[in-house]
């Protein structure tokens, strides 16, 4: 049978063309015949995911209605609590918690929607990197080059939709950490506002810029599973919606009566030739053709991103001063230095980054007077090799793994929803390069509308892997 993307598999399933119980097995067979290169899994769950599979399958034959996503396999960032199961958080040290009592709210909320989750996924420890090289369970490989890396820190996430193994994950995005395996792998992601999806039953990393949102292989897929996301959270102080606010019924708008520009100045400077082809594709598959829509100036961007810095550092450096103090040997070398040294930072630096963000947060906004949607690359460069150290951006010898989030860094420290559109630009020995589309704060339906424009330009697209 064809591969089917998500949305096309919901409505498969829905029809009774296809069986959940079908399309279950056909994504194990997939984990099974690909994982052992790709390494996007760190835990499976096919006997209780077939249980799920074929409650959809006699819920249908009964005639009983369907969630929007019943039959849809997906998987989740190993930083998602599954009951029954230890949170691990890409970590050695979390290996000695006890399991998981309850599932994470949006985790919960995928499977009150009918998706059938198939296990946890790879990702750098405690969501503190870009590349996904865990030392603990090795690296994840990106399934359209498997010597690159998948990117991070939800690598996981990205490279199990990129192979073909699930058409649906869920990730967490601090300063990139969805955006950047979106861009490695040739995926569609989505960034929504911050405070906008609950994050009760997820591993933290930095509380006060933390996103949760997916992965998917359909612009259509990603917005039939954000809306399933959605929904206020009482319980959760950190989440701050009051009401769903559905997209997939505005999608077919596309970017009619929107006004759509191009980040330049930072965004330039820190973007290779291949990055900037990405997002002229964009640019001219949305319309942007006026000079004046071109080189829009993202206000403090290097700024931004040193606070993003100072406050990931602090915050993730506390979190884990405890077992830092006891239980340095067993953390991830690549990062656990940074950690140690964010706790030591001045609380002055922590707490100036944090006024500074407020103003920079007003002055974003601003921006969003005049635009509806902003479009910058989403890396810098294409997936670089594993084990990289150096990468090189115009000229520029920079260190690679902090680079990677170049620009995203700057978006997620204003809060702004991001759609991470899958692109294809020359010069990257067949890699992709992602572009943001940016919109205003709890605007993730005009993001969206604007993945589906570049969808159905064609120049958007996920291309299947040679595994």
């Amino acid at each position: 049978m064809p591969t089917l993307s998500l949305s096309q598999t919901a409505q498969a399933i829905a029809s009774g063309e296809r069986s959940a119980a079908a399309v279950l097995e056909t994504c194990i067979a997939r984990i099974e015949a690909t994982d052992a290169r790709v390494n996007a899994f760190t835990g499976t769950r096919f006997d209780a995911a077939r249980a799920q599979a074929a409650q959809v399958d006699a819920r249908r034959a009964c005639g009983e209605p369907l969630g929007p996503l019943a039959g849809v396999p997906f998987a989740v960032k190993n930083l998602f609590d599954i009951a029954g199961e230890v949170t691990l958080a890409g970590s050695k040290v979390n290996r000695s918690n006890p399991p998981a009592t309850a599932d994470a709210v949006l985790v919960q909320r995928l499977q009150a929607a009918g998706a059938v989750l198939v296990g946890s996924l790879n990702m750098d420890e405690f969501a503190y990197g870009f590349t996904t090289e865990n030392t603990h369970y090795g690296p994840t490989r990106n399934p359209h080059n498997l010597d690159c890396t998948a990117g991070g820190s939800s690598g996981g996430s990205g490279a199990a939709v990129a192979a073909g193994q699930v058409p649906l994950t869920l990730g967490s995005d601090t300063n990139g950490s969805i955006r950047v395996p979106s861009s490695f792998c040739g995926i569609w992601g989505l960034k929504p506002t911050f405070g906008r999806l609950s994050r009760r039953g997820s591993f933290p990393f930095v509380h006060s810029i933390d996103h949760l949102g997916p992965f998917a292989d359909d612009l259509p897929g990603l917005a039939l599973a954000y809306d399933a996301l959605q929904g206020p959270d009482p319980l959760d102080p950190g989440c701050f919606a009051t009401a769903v606010a559905p997209t997939m019924p505005s999608l077919a708008q596309g970017v009619q009566g929107l006004r759509v520009g191009v980040l330049g100045g930072y965004f330039d400077a820190f973007a290779t030739p291949a990055a900037r082809e990405a997002v002229s594709l964009a640019a001219d598959a949305l319309g942007v053709h006026v000079a004046v829509q071109r080189g829009i100036e993202w206000p403090d961007a290097a700024a931004a991103r040193a606070a993003a810095f100072i406050v990931s550092a602090s915050e993730g450096g506390q979190l884990h001063l405890a077992s830092l103090r006891t239980r340095a040997a067993d953390h991830e070398p690549l990062s656990v230095d940074r950690l140690i040294a964010g706790a030591l930072q001045p609380a002055a630096w922590y707490v100036r980054a944090q006024r500074f963000r407020r103003l920079y947060r007003d002055k974003v906004n601003a921006l969003f007077r005049d635009w509806d949607v902003l479009i910058a690359p989403a890396t810098p460069v294409a997936a670089p090799a594993i084990g990289s150290e150096w990468v090189h951006v115009n000229g520029q010898r920079l260190p690679c793994r902090p680079s990677i989030g170049l620009l995203t860094q700057p978006i997620s420290f204003s809060g702004c929803p991001v759609v991470t559109s899958p692109m294809w630009p020359g010069g990257t020995g067949g890699l992709p390069i992602g572009v943001q589309l940016i919109t205003a704060p709890w605007r993730e339906d005009l993001a969206l509308r604007a993945g589906w424009a570049l969808a159905q330009s064609g120049v958007a697209q996920v291309k299947e892997t040679a595994l």
